[in-house]
């Protein structure tokens, strides 16, 4: 089954990018610490050189691929799903001042989300089902300094990768009859600048 990465930036366009061949990326005895070694090691040269989001989440990219196609972990460890909330959630590593959120994350059939930014980088994988991802950009005006358009939407399948700049911003929901499990990858929150927002009401707040 082919396979893609796809970017989004903070215009709401679903951008299709170069992706690295699976069979480049088998490697033995590829775990998680050396995942997460690798991913801070980018973010590290990033700050040091003053590298963008876009370009650093190339690398990003490809190291998710990576680990998924290697790591035995990150495929059994899994969420259970949760009738009443609709999500349920695992996280893959916890540590007191290690700046990164790593999850699988698991979406029962029809769950959506509501319309945000994560107010840092993102990565999600699927590894079952579809997610369909709405993207909007922010269109402010003197009324509705929170004012948002739509700007499209994409389907993500099993084995596909999404990637979010800071200021990107979307909403979700679960397609299909399976439940549908991501491998969620964020860098620091910055608290100011992540929103929730509200298209009927063309309000932004802080998330």
């Amino acid at each position: 089954m082919k396979t893609a990465d796809w970017l989004v930036k903070e215009d709401g366009v679903c951008r299709l990018c170069q992706s690295v061949r699976e069979w480049d990326l088998l490697a033995e005895e590829y775990r998680l610490y050396r995942f997460l070694t690798e991913v801070e090691d980018i973010m590290r040269l990033a700050v040091a050189e003053g590298i963008d989001e876009e370009s650093s989440l190339s690398g990003i990219r490809m190291i998710v691929r990576k680990l998924n196609l290697n790591c035995y972990t990150v495929k059994t460890r899994l969420p259970e799903p949760n009738p009443e909330t609709g999500v349920s959630v695992v996280m893959l590593h916890d540590e007191v001042g290690f700046p990164m959120t790593i999850q699988t994350e698991m979406n029962l059939p029809g769950t959506t989300s509501t319309i945000h930014n994560h107010g840092t980088w993102g990565v999600v994988m699927v590894l079952q089902g579809k997610l369909k991802n709405t993207f909007w950009k922010r269109t402010p005006s003197a009324e509705f300094p929170g004012k948002i358009d739509r700007v499209g939407e994409r389907i993500i399948e099993s084995g596909d990768i999404i990637s979010f700049t800071t200021e990107a911003i979307h909403s979700t929901e679960a397609v299909g009859e399976e439940p549908t499990i991501t491998f969620n990858l964020y860098g620091e929150t910055h608290g100011g600048k992540r929103f929730q927002f509200d298209f009927d009401q063309q309000t932004a707040k802080h998330f």
